[in-house]
């Protein structure tokens, strides 16, 4: 099989030739660092990896509704590689901040967009939503990529593409999670309204030439949330997205970066075909891989469970291919993927070769 026909098989549930492995995705920092300044496609080419290559169509607004959101972005200090920045936002109706912090390796926020219902009322009315998707960047990924893998994209949002992570990413993790408990009428209109915008996007992405959209996000994690708010304030928004990408021809993988044990039933319920990123103990997660395998049984396919902190920074290549021999048992009638279960930030050159190489012998 190629890598192109491996991975298909394993998305759509069935046995290929031997077990998949990619990684989630390579860091800006890992590229520059460790790759001297390449790009994804040099990382798949050099690892001997099955590539997954994720890439953004273009998206473009309309002039009158970027008027309508004016940001000016200010530079409040700087010491050595981190910066301090702070964003004005500026609208008709009134004025948003927000601020954060970047170094070399990441960027986080200190202060949310968001901070009461009125602000949310200015955002919705201004945030710009793209008048036109682009598809040619997919296009051109997919002609790069050939039978090496295939081209991951995402979902239109702000921060990560699920609405509930988008509207944690928009009013903080604390503040919306105390949203949902005090005001939980208003927090199911907020989501409902990030719905509706994404919703006016999905049908732009029509006849994209993408093997898998990822949706979901961190924040529905059941390291984050429990059970129970997953079920009230993520399936039923969850599910219209999958639906309606499932409408214009588009599979999707759902990500739950951190604890998705608890989560598993509402994320059977919500209609994706896959879920990511399986994350293990040990990188914070809570995923026993071989009871979560056997609690899918067949009803999605399932990426993820390699530990690249133990593995590819603390590790060596022997310790490399234990672990990627452990989860190819784990998993042992096909419908999975083996990849780390976040961005690659660090990895030994050799390392990533054991990796390669343990996964080729992992024949079913």
């Amino acid at each position: 099989m190629t890598s192109r026909e491996r991975l298909l098989t394993a998305t759509n549930k069935g046995k290929p030739d031997r077990m998949p492995a990619q990684v989630y995705a390579w860091s800006p920092y890992f590229l520059n660092t460790f790759l001297g300044g390449g790009d994804q496609f040099d990382a798949y080419r050099e690892s001997g990896l099955d590539w997954v290559v994720s890439v953004a169509p273009t998206y473009i607004y309309n002039v009158r509704d970027l008027a309508n959101w004016q940001v000016d972005e200010r530079i409040l200090s700087v010491d050595g590689p981190t910066t301090t920045w702070q964003e004005v936002i500026t609208t008709p109706l009134g004025v948003l901040n927000r601020s954060g912090i970047r170094d070399e390796v990441t960027v986080w926020e200190s202060e949310p967009l968001i901070k009461c219902e009125s602000d949310f009322e200015l955002f919705r009315r201004f945030y710009p939503i793209p008048s036109i998707v682009d598809h040619t960047p997919v296009r051109e990924a997919q002609e790069r990529v050939g039978d090496n893998g295939i081209v991951r994209t995402g979902l239109w949002g702000y921060g990560q593409p699920g609405p509930w992570q988008s509207l944690c990413c928009i009013a903080g993790l604390q503040q919306t999670i105390e949203f949902a408990l005090d005001n939980p009428g208003w927090t199911l209109y907020a989501l409902q309204c990030i719905v509706d915008m994404q919703l006016r996007v999905i049908e732009k992405m029509r006849g994209m030439p993408a093997d898998l959209v990822e949706v979901g996000g961190g924040a529905g994690s059941s390291t984050v949330i429990s059970p129970k708010l997953h079920r009230g304030f993520c399936l039923r928004y969850d599910k219209q997205i999958h639906d309606a990408l499932h409408s214009i021809g588009l599979p999707t993988v759902y990500h739950l970066c951190g604890g998705l044990m608890g989560q598993l039933e509402s994320v059977f319920e919500n209609g994706t075909e896959g879920l990511g990123s399986m994350a293990p103990v040990g990188i914070g997660g809570d995923c026993d891989l071989e009871v979560a395998y056997k609690r899918v049984d067949g009803r999605m396919f399932v990426v993820g469970g390699f530990d690249q902190i133990e593995g590819f920074e603390l590790g060596g290549p022997e310790d490399v291919r234990r672990m990627v021999h452990a989860c190819h048992t784990a998993c042992p009638n096909g419908g999975y993927i083996c990849s780390t279960t976040d961005s690659v930030l660090r990895a030994k050159p050799e390392n990533l070769r054991a990796y390669a190489d343990a996964a080729r012998e992992c024949v079913y």
